[in-house]
């Protein structure tokens, strides 16, 4: 059982009862332990009841060959980076990514994705000496805009067909798994396209919330977005967030 305080800290709100299995948070939310995972029944602005799967870390370490499977199955997940948190799916699965576009209003800008390693970006993607330097630095705060030389390397939802792919691995424990899964991992701000991305799970979008399958979290995150490192021109081409 997790500790009282290790919950506290990780949703730091107001908690009117406590026992071992159930906590009312403001009297929208309640959360219980369900198999070693933290589920959250909660209430939204509209009063309709849905439930989130949360996983801290050591629970997704613990589960590492479930969580790799979900990853390969095409689960719609938040999960942490080096920056920001992502909102993410298995880069091959069309369905998943169709319904990350859904979910983020988003029908037509590119998506980039976790690399699972340099070598997938090798394999699939045009390298210049400009670019075997950056991928070089990595894993790092960096999306690399590279020319795809396989256009089966990732869903045609994922780029919409564009010739070009932002890749990226961050320097984060959950690149790892990305990597043991084996494909390539869409990777995405978690937040409706135009609005803020999240910083902590109190303000992640309840139409996000409802729609994932599960959540990684780790506390609060307020980084940036990854620099955009455009390999695409004659010159880098670097772009701050």
């Amino acid at each position: 059982m997790i500790k009282f305080n290790l919950f506290k800290k990780l949703f730091k709100t107001k908690f009117v009862e406590w026992d071992d299995y159930k906590v009312k948070i403001d009297f929208l939310e309640y959360f219980y332990w369900q198999q070693g995972v933290i589920l959250i029944n909660y209430l939204n602005s509209g009063y309709y009841l849905f439930t989130m799967r949360i996983y801290i870390k050591e629970e997704v370490l613990l589960r590492k060959d479930e969580a790799i499977a979900k990853i390969r199955d095409g689960s719609i997940i938040v999960h942490p980076t080096d920056t920001i948190y992502g909102l993410g799916c298995n880069a091959l699965n069309l369905k998943a990514v169709n319904k990350i576009r859904k979910i983020k209003n988003r029908e037509t800008m590119p998506f980039s994705v976790i690399a699972p390693s340099k070598q997938w970006i090798y394999d699939n993607c045009i390298i210049t000496k400009d670019a075997e330097k950056w991928i070089k630095k990595l894993p790092g705060r960096y999306t690399l805009i590279l020319k795809l030389k396989n256009k089966k390397a990732v869903s045609k939802s994922v780029n919409n067909a564009w010739d070009t792919l932002g890749v990226r691995i961050p320097k984060h424990w959950f690149a790892a798994f990305v990597e043991k899964a084996g494909v390539p991992f869409v990777t995405t701000s978690a937040n409706i396209a135009g609005e803020d991305f999240m910083t902590s799970i109190d303000d992640l979008d309840p139409k996000i919330k409802s729609k994932v399958d599960f959540i990684v979290y780790v506390g609060i995150k307020k980084g940036r977005p990854s620099k955009i490192i455009n390999l695409t021109k004659e010159k880098p081409e670097i772009i701050k967030r």
